[in-house]
C-alpha cells in the first residue's frame, strides 16, 4: 500500500431485473465496504439493463475515469448474460470460450455426473486476453482484463469473487472517519457545519439526520485521509454544538 496515494474506482451493476426492481442488489453496498477498508475510494455506480451498447458506453467512461472498474452480472448461461460480449466489445477483441475456464468447468461438471452443455459452456467465454477470477462458490470464474473486473450477480458469488481479486490491487490510503451526535436537527446547524467544512478542507463532513419520534437530531460523520484534519474539525464540530446549545439555554 502506498499511504500517499489515492485509488479510485467506478461500478457498473448489469441486469434488466435490477432495473425492474424484481432483484434488490446487495453487491454495491458489499463493494462499498471491501474497498473503504482497502483505502480505494468507490466515487461512481451506474446500474444499466442487459444492453449491449449501453454497457459497452458505461463501462468505457467508468474506465477512462477510474483506476479500477467492477461489474457485477450478466456472465451466466442464459442469452441475455451478455456482459461477456460487451466488455470485449469495448477493449476491441473478440469473446472465445476460454480453455483454461472450460478445462475448470468441464471438471466439475463431471464430478457432479451433470452434462457440459452449450448452455453451460457459455460462462467459459471471455475477452481474449482476460484473466480468471476464482470463484470458490461454483467454480465458474470471473475475469478481469484491464483495468476491469467482471464478476457474478449472485451476491454470494460477487462476495467469493471479490475476495479472490483484492489481495491482487493496488491499495491507497485508508480514509479515518470519527462520528459526532448534534442533539440538534440540520436546520440548526446547518449553516455553522458548511462553515466548519469550508474551514477544514482536507476532511469530508457528512450530516445525517435523525427522527425518534419527538425530536431531531444529526449524526455528523468526518471522513480524511490524516487524523489531525479529522481531530481538528471534530473539535470544531463539538465547540459549535455547545455554543448552540449555551444560546437555546439562553432563550
Amino acid at each position: 500500500m502506498d499511504s500517499a496515494k489515492i485509488i479510485t474506482a467506478g461500478m457498473l451493476a448489469i441486469g434488466d431485473e435490477l432495473l425492474s426492481g424484481r432483484t434488490k442488489d446487495k453487491n454495491i453496498g458489499h463493494l462499498a465496504d471491501m474497498l473503504h477498508l482497502a483505502g480505494i475510494d468507490l466515487k461512481e455506480v451506474r446500474i444499466v439493463g442487459d444492453e449491449e451498447e449501453m454497457i459497452v458506453e458505461a463501462l468505457n467512461a467508468l474506465r477512462g475515469r477510474y483506476d479500477y472498474v467492477f461489474t457485477s452480472g450478466g456472465i451466466g448461461p442464459t442469452h441475455d448474460d451478455i456482459t461477456a460480449d460487451a466488455v470485449a466489445k469495448a477493449f476491441g477483441v473478440a469473446c472465445t470460450h476460454d480453455p483454461a475456464a472450460m478445462e475448470l468447468m468441464g471438471a466439475m461438471y463431471a464430478r457432479r455426473g451433470m452434462e457440459f452443455n452449450e448452455a453451460r459452456q457459455r460462462m467459459a467465454r471471455m475477452p481474449v486476453g482476460s484473466k480468471h477470477i476464482p470463484n470458490s462458490v461454483s467454480t465458474a470464474p470471473g475475469f478481469s482484463i484491464g483495468n476491469v473486473h467482471v464478476m457474478a450477480g449472485v451476491p454470494q458469488v460477487f462476495i467469493a469473487m471479490l475476495e479472490a481479486l483484492l489481495p491482487s490491487l493496488e491499495t491507497g490510503a485508508p480514509v479515518l472517519s470519527r462520528s459526532v451526535v448534534s442533539p440538534f436537527g440540520e436546520g440548526d446547524i446547518g449553516t455553522q457545519l458548511t462553515a466548519i467544512q469550508k474551514a477544514h478542507p482536507e476532511t469530508s463532513i457528512g450530516s445525517y439526520p435523525r427522527f425518534d419520534g419527538n425530536r431531531f437530531s444529526t449524526e455528523i460523520v468526518i471522513r480524511s485521509r490524516d487524523a489531525a484534519p479529522a481531530e481538528a474539525a471534530e473539535k470544531a464540530i463539538l465547540a459549535m454544538i455547545a455554543e448552540i446549545a449555551a444560546a437555546k439555554a439562553a432563550d
